[in-house]
């Protein structure tokens, strides 16, 4: 949902999804010039709870004796320097009142220049047409110290870290296959087949009358994978007879995740997303499941399935997917169209790039594999708006691509040494070698508008996942709904990643706020980070004069550009 209410000296604009609500503040230039920063309350009125909302970082004057950098603090006494805020603790299908205060004085004497208050209600993912699911994909993270101690996830009693990283993504999961009762059906198409629990929720299906089938890539090649671990587990699990093995078109990979339930002979609802079916895939790199609840769509999925399940070659299949023609209009029909893979050409691929091209306001996006010849192209054409990347890595490409000021990238990094002064060294679980960070793929194309754009799926925007690897997208246009769900969940990965990539390159000139909430709240965040935060050198302390303000009133400049975009 989205709601702005404005006051004369202060506007807030909320953005929710299901576990995140951004907070987007503006205030006259005026007000701007006094201003020392942003505190929060919030009231869950579902719970009935009410607490101020939490940072970490302090001003040197009014620093408590004795604090350790870190200790989460109120906002209200140090407050959040930055127009852009995002509570990652929220929790799905909740009603939340957010008190908004803007304080200047001094740090010593603060005082109030505006105060507004904002209803909002978080979407709740298992109703509607689209649900959707992140999981944490910040293992190395502060918050991951504060709780686990950097202790691999299965070292830490009553599957507490699982719990945690998963942030619902297993659970929506496991409920998706569970929901098939006896003489329902579950046809899937799964790249990486390994983790036992859900492959033991799909042997309970079978065992309770579901009628299974699964298409698993087990393909041979030069190092035997996934095919090898795919088989292993499934004969580990006893589900032989419920798999069909993928292994025509060596060179490229059956790349989909995708499960169709059927009911009474009719598909229903369809899982698919990036998530791969390992303990990685669910609870370490950045993923997303989407769960589409429209019996025509899952229709689509349930005849691609039934290619699949023919194991044809390459030609074969992309002649039936060229079926499914690419819009001839720019833009899609409003709804959802579905996009399979493997194709003949890169005509779906350079539709995204047009689409992208067309954006009027902004773009997000995601790469695991790098940034693709045709998106590449668009962004080297200058833009008035701002376009931001989250990538896995960083190539030379990406330094070229920079040198347009609004185009804004964050890459997967974690602080791995002690040089931040109190921020304690981040470890990764361990769960993933060759994807660490980033895993999703998915392009926000003017998620603000009346009339967005969301690509989502398990294609890397990339020539191989389009010409070679079978694949699924998603393009849903004109659901703010499911735009603000997935807008809300970049941000928070952004603004987690860019701070440590800067860190990593030795920029360390801004510093982050961790995730705010209530104290078990504030454990609970993934050190995502407010937009635009102003540090003072050390990267524990607030500038204590309305300095840090200045950047996001100059005209062209990013900082100004974000606060225009979303307030």
């Amino acid at each position: 949902m989205r709601i702005r209410v404005k006051a004369a000296t202060l506007s807030v604009r909320a953005i929710a999804g299901s576990n995140v609500v951004l907070l987007a503040m503006d205030v006259p230039r005026p007000i701007a010039d006094q201003l020392l920063g942003f505190a929060f309350e919030r009231v869950d009125e579902t719970e009935g709870e009410i607490a101020p909302l939490l940072g970490t970082k302090t001003f040197a004057e009014t620093e408590p004796a004795n604090h350790r950098p870190g200790t989460p603090v109120s906002t209200f006494d140090h407050p959040i320097q930055a127009f852009l805020w995002g509570d990652y603790t929220a929790k799905p299908d909740h009603d939340y009142t957010y008190r908004v205060v803007a304080l200047g004085g001094t740090p010593a004497n603060l005082v109030t220049l505006g105060e507004v208050v904002v209803p909002v209600a978080t979407e709740a993912p298992r109703l509607g047409r689209h649900g959707v699911w992140f999981n944490r994909g910040v293992a190395a993270s502060q918050a991951y110290v504060r709780k686990f101690r950097n202790r691999r996830p299965d070292a830490v009693a009553n599957r507490a870290a699982w719990v945690w990283l998963s942030r619902g993504l297993e659970e929506a999961l496991l409920d998706f296959i569970g929901r098939a009762g006896p003489g329902d059906a579950l046809r899937a198409a799964l790249y990486e087949f390994q983790y036992p629990g859900v492959l033991e929720a799909f042997r309970d299906a079978r065992d309770r009358g579901v009628d299974v089938r699964l298409v698993v890539d087990a393909k041979p090649n030069s190092v035997d994978a996934p095919r090898r671990r795919n088989l292993e587990a499934i004969a580990a699990a006893g589900i032989g007879d419920l798999v069909v093995e993928r292994t025509e078109n060596k060179s490229y990979i059956a790349h989909n995740k995708f499960i169709v339930l059927v009911r009474a002979g009719q598909p229903v609802y369809v899982w698919t997303g990036s998530t791969n079916v390992t303990d990685g895939g669910i609870f370490g790199h950045s993923n997303v499941g989407h769960v589409v609840r429209d019996p025509a769509i899952a229709s689509q999925f349930l005849d691609y399935w039934s290619e699949l399940e023919r194991n044809p070659a390459r030609p074969a299949l992309s002649t039936w997917t060229e079926l499914g023609l690419i819009p001839g209009d720019p833009k899609p029909p409003r709804g959802t169209t579905v996009v399979f893979s493997p194709r003949k050409s890169l005509a779906a691929l350079d539709w995204y790039a047009g689409l992208m091209d067309r954006a009027r306001k902004s773009v997000f996006f995601t790469a695991a594999f790098g940034v693709s010849a045709p998106l590449r192209a668009v962004l080297a054409v200058d833009r008035p708006y701002l376009r931001y990347g989250l990538l896995e890595r960083e190539d030379s490409t990406i330094e070229l691509l920079k040198r347009d000021r609004d185009n804004v990238f964050a890459v997967g990094a974690s602080i791995t040494d002690d040089l931040l002064g109190g921020w304690a060294r981040e470890r990764l679980t361990g769960l993933n070698t060759h994807v660490r960070y980033i895993h999703t793929k998915f392009m926000l194309i003017d998620p603000l508008s009346s009339d967005p754009i969301v690509i989502t799926g398990s294609a890397n925007f990339s020539d191989a996942s389009t010409r070679k690897n079978d694949e699924n997208m998603l393009v849903i246009r004109g659901s703010t709904r499911v735009a603000d769900m997935y807008l809300g969940e970049f941000m928070r990965l952004f603004n987690h990643f860019e701070f440590r990539s800067r860190v990593a390159a030795g920029h360390g000139r801004r510093g982050p706020e961790l995730a705010g909430g209530t104290p078990s709240a504030a454990d609970e965040g993934a050190d995502a980070t407010p937009s635009g935060e102003a540090t003072t050198g050390a990267f524990r302390h607030l500038v204590p004069t309305p300095t840090w303000a200045w950047e996001h009133f100059v005209p062209g400049w990013r900082r100004t550009k974000e606060r225009l975009l979303f307030r």
